[in-house]
């Protein structure tokens, strides 16, 4: 397990029930998880809750709120700082178990002997990643096919002090961009992806990370420098054993570059429980 803790803003109160309650420093949110298969601990704490999401059973949801709350306010850890706003999707913009990934990316990046770093972070979402890694002191280049969420990046950028640092946000089909670095021959010290299930691209492009994931990992291995730091996969598939993940590492980027694969589940912790929370999948390969 990749334990995040240590975190300032952010705790889960309870889970159970198929629903975990959090509370980000002060606010107290109640969302579903679908790995919540035991009961609740504390029924009296789901009282505390400012807003909860319900799902449909169309599709998607919708959150009932408790309280008037902020349109958005923020989360920090370390350096990094995000907004944090509740979408119709149920997600934050924020997902707290990537700290324990933030902490080992700028670890990486820290200790490198190589400056400056350089850094491909594809879907990239509203950035936490990307800001842990300008915050060691890389240079970024930041990928996602929204727009809106990389208008959300810039905010966070802004937010974390980071809007003059050296790093470029382009919204983009990931694998386009891949094979379009191929043909440049830019090369990069560290990839990070943290591909979804499944999505469409700007241009109609269809992505499902069963079928696709193997070859985006081969498309980056072209853009590793020839002494890269590492390489990290995280994903949120239901099922997806990081097994898996480790042994495509293995196969398309340790014959070339040697190093070591570690994976493992990222977890969070549920207070004064000893319970923890299973969140994404994670496969490090590093040299």
């Amino acid at each position: 397990m990749f334990i995040a803790d240590g975190l300032r803003d952010y705790r889960i109160l309870d889970a159970g029930d198929g629903m975990k309650l959090e509370d980000w420093d002060g606010i107290v949110l109640s969302r579903p998880d679908p790995q919540v298969i035991w009961p609740i601990s504390s029924p009296a704490k789901w009282k505390r809750a400012d807003a909860v999401y319900h799902r449909s059973d169309q599709g998607g949801g919708s959150w009932e709120f408790n309280k008037p709350l902020p349109e958005r306010w923020t989360f920090t850890h370390h350096a990094v700082k995000m907004y944090v706003k509740p979408t119709g999707f149920k997600h934050t913009g924020v997902f707290p178990e990537q700290s324990a990934n933030w902490d080992w990316i700028i670890q990486k990046i820290r200790s490198a002997k190589k400056k400056p770093v350089r850094v491909l972070n594809l879907f990239g979402y509203t950035g936490g990643a990307s800001l842990a890694a300008l915050s060691a002191g890389a240079e970024v280049v930041h990928i996602d096919a929204a727009q809106s969420m990389i208008t959300w990046f810039k905010d966070n950028l802004s937010l974390s002090k980071l809007a003059d640092s050296p790093v470029r946000y382009i919204a983009e089909d990931c694998m386009k961009f891949v094979l379009r670095e191929q043909r440049r021959g830019n090369t990069y010290d560290g990839i990070i992806m943290d591909p979804p299930s499944y999505g469409r691209g700007k241009g109609g492009e269809v992505w499902k990370l069963e079928k696709d994931i193997y070859g985006l990992i081969e498309a980056c291995v072209p853009l590793l420098t020839p002494d890269p730091l590492f390489v990290l996969i995280n994903a949120y598939t239901t099922g997806l054993s990081h097994v898996v993940m480790d042994n495509m590492m293995k196969k398309a980027v340790s014959p070339i570059y040697g190093g070591k694969v570690s994976g493992g589940t990222l977890c969070l912790p549920v207070a004064a429980s000893g319970l923890y929370l299973p969140c994404g999948t994670v496969s490090r390969w590093e040299h």
